[in-house]
């Protein structure tokens, strides 16, 4: 079956027909086709050098606040209060960041140059949010990611310290669970997060949390 192109139409085909999760290329990272797309359970995933692809996988991988497992060592490390969080005081430190750090796994960074202007555009319309981590006024970790309302899309986080990322996570879903957050949607499975609590559920029950 052939993958949909996109046209500078802002449109985007039914999810129901991605083929391993590929809903469309091409198009553009315009507000107005991220706010689509994030709206219909579909965000861009691509390298350096490729076409945008757009993805909406089956089984979804999320988490459900009330989920969230917290290890003996992060309680401790909570409790001794070592680092400050601080919410969308540096979003384009942390994307760089994010965009910069080297990754076991990986040869190189799916956040390329036009990803991280995007979304840059996108936080200063108040769509995409960040989560700061500061030893010392040094930012030493974070993450980012775009905020539907009940429902938080993270996108990505950094550590330059231990631990730094897991704090920004933890400290954010709380927060997100307190304000009335329901699930916080981590796209593709990942052992990292799962230890944590996230699990895969399907894109159909997905969506009726959209």
């Amino acid at each position: 079956m052939p993958i949909y192109q996109l046209t500078n139409e802002i449109i985007f085909p039914p999810v129901d027909g991605a083929e391993e999760g590929v809903v469309a290329v091409g198009g553009d990272l315009s507000i107005e086709r991220l706010e689509l797309a994030y709206h219909s359970g579909i965000f861009p995933w691509y390298s350096e050098g490729q076409p945008i692809i757009w993805w909406s996988p089956d089984p979804r991988f999320v988490l459900f606040p009330e989920r969230l497992k917290i290890s003996k060592s992060m309680k401790q490390v909570l409790r001794n209060h070592t680092f400050e969080i601080t919410y969308n005081q540096d979003f384009e430190q942390v994307i760089s960041n994010c965009k910069q750090i080297t990754r076991k796994g990986q040869e190189s960074t799916w956040i390329t140059s036009e990803m991280r202007r995007a979304y840059i555009s996108l936080h200063k319309v108040g769509m995409a949010k960040s989560v700061e981590v500061w030893s010392q006024d040094e930012l030493v970790g974070g993450l980012y990611g775009v905020d539907l309302g009940t429902i938080f899309c993270g996108e990505s986080m950094f550590s330059k310290v231990n631990n730094a990322s897991k704090i920004a996570f933890i400290t954010f879903t709380k927060e997100f669970q307190r304000r009335g957050g329901t699930l916080i949607d981590c796209q593709i499975y990942t052992n990292h997060l799962a230890g944590m609590g996230a699990e895969e559920i399907p894109r159909k029950k997905f969506f009726e949390f959209l």
